[in-house]
């Protein structure tokens, strides 16, 4: 099965429902459909080997997966915010580009213009084009996403029609969606998160209102006018909604569900938004671009039980990312590959087939039973709840001691001076490596750094309170929330002198 086949399933279901809201533009699902397949006319008259998109999404995005879907070459949205030199990197890694791109970023894209199409262009000649129909193998790759790239070259993950449908129907419930269903959509175009929620709200038949250039302020606002009844946010987005709720109260009557993922959550702020929206279910959604989006869910059900229990097993469910969702198979292994019992740490591996974990330049890094290793340290409790602690890159190795910057980072984000917090390793004499707690501290307040390890002590051994604590106005992010560690570890690293 194809993706085109789902907004096939969606136009036959119900043409006349609204499918996109961008800004002032809005397409029904028959006109999503008729663009899509004019949209693979105008991608197969270019003779391009792959759809190239530079730009904030909105309508594109959907248009474009499924215009490349219909013409049978895989499509891949870049991340806008990288420089000229990072975008046009990329596009040289990809055979033979279609590029569309939006007005405000064509300088950025080094390309010649016969492989260059204005965004806006492209959708009025889709719109006019003459459809086309393309076998396409369900096995060949949709859509390839590069990696944040944090902290080494960025691959290019390939995710088949397979891999991105199994994700699709085992998750997703065809038509399950209301007729004044909306969910609004912030993330980023180049995110998987982003990609599972065009083709997932398709398929359900939700309406999608897009917000291109995320500021609260109008998250809030376009809650209110389009009725939104779902939402996706990442961490930071979350952070600044309820930010912006405290400042200005206001009423979300329509919001039944929001959904928070991408980075790890601070429970201070998890708490605090399930106190501010008692009306609204939250759910912590965990994926990787590899896996095809999300691939464990703590639901509303397990937030709401997880806060007002006083059961410490329960109560600490708030900080899991929940149970796999169907058809995904999870393992924790040691160091040696075995699987560990409930509650020890390791690495998790999954299997399942919307898992693609296959990459171009380098192929599948599947083991020989389909597993695959994601490279989170995690655990899971007795009842297959599941816990991320970090990825296995930033385990800190104190005198031979391995230590989780989650054990620390959960501890002292606790203290009311703290508003956020990252833990590092860097480069230590004595130690090997020593840890450093980055805090943002809470508005108005102006922590002591020896409070903040005396807190941190009460609840840790000695040898894993933090050795520093700085502060920072802000921490580095990527657009996704996910905290740019090594930027700090290679600024607070001291100085080796080599004279």
């Amino acid at each position: 099965m194809t993706i085109s086949l789902l907004l096939e399933m969606a136009a036959s279901a119900h043409p006349e429902r609204t499918a996109v809201v961008t800004d002032e533009l809005r397409l029904t699902v028959d006109q999503l459909a008729t663009a899509a397949s004019g949209g693979a006319g105008v991608i197969a008259e270019s003779g391009a080997e792959h759809v190239v998109y530079v730009g904030t999404g909105g309508v594109h995005l959907p248009l474009l997966l499924f215009a490349s879907a219909q013409a049978g070459i895989p499509f891949t949205p870049l991340n806008y915010r990288l420089s000229s030199e990072g975008i046009n990197a990329l596009i040289a890694r990809l055979p033979n580009p279609l590029i569309v791109v939006d007005a405000e970023y064509r300088e950025m894209v080094d390309m010649p213009s016969e492989r260059l199409l204005d965004s806006a262009d492209f959708l009025d000649r889709a719109r006019a084009a003459e459809p086309i129909t393309t076998f396409v193998d369900p096995d060949e790759s949709a859509v390839v996403l590069f990696t944040s790239g944090t902290t080494s070259r960025p691959k290019a993950v390939q995710l088949s029609h397979s891999n991105l449908t199994s994700y699709v129907m085992q998750t997703v419930e065809f038509d399950s969606a209301a007729a004044e269903d909306a969910v609004l959509i912030s993330v980023p175009p180049y995110h998987i998160a982003g990609v599972g929620a065009a083709l997932s709200n398709i398929y359900s038949g939700r309406k999608m209102v897009y917000l291109r250039r995320f500021d609260p302020h109008e998250w809030i606002r376009l809650i209110q006018r389009e009725n939104v009844t779902t939402a996706t946010v990442v961490p930071t987005m979350l952070d600044r909604i309820v930010t912006a709720l405290e400042a200005a109260p206001a009423e979300l009557p329509t919001l039944r569900n929001l959904a928070y993922g991408g980075a790890k959550v601070g429970l201070p702020l998890v708490r605090k938004a399930l106190e501010m929206l008692p009306g609204v279910g939250f759910v912590n959604a965990y994926g990787l671009t590899e896996t095809s989006s999300t691939i464990a869910v703590l639901t509303p059900d397990d937030h709401r039980a997880a806060l007002a229990s006083s059961d410490p097993v329960v109560s600490a469910r708030l900080s899991s990312v929940g149970q796999p969702v169907p058809g995904i198979e999870v393992e924790i292994r040691d160091a040696d590959g075995e699987v560990v019992p409930p509650g020890e740490p390791g690495e998790l591996f999954v299997r399942g087939d919307q898992v693609s974990g296959k990459y171009e330049e380098i192929g599948s890094v599947l083991d020989d039973a389909g597993w695959f290793p994601t490279k989170d340290i995690a655990t899971l409790d007795a009842d297959g709840y599941l816990f991320i602690t970090g990825r296995s890159d930033d385990t800190i190795i104190r005198g031979g001691e391995n230590i989780a910057p989650a054990e620390l980072e959960d501890v002292l984000i606790e203290h009311p001076a703290v508003h956020q917090v990252v833990v590092i390793g860097v480069d230590d004499s004595q130690w090997g490596q020593s840890t450093v707690a980055v805090v943002v501290p809470e508005p108005g307040s102006e922590p002591d750094a020896e409070d903040l390890r005396a807190f941190a002590r009460k609840s840790l051994r000695g040898s894993r309170t933090p050795d520093r604590v700085v502060f920072r106005d802000e921490l580095p992010t990527t657009a996704t929330g996910k905290i740019l560690r090594r930027t700090l570890v290679e600024e607070l690293s001291p100085v080796v002198d080599t004279a």
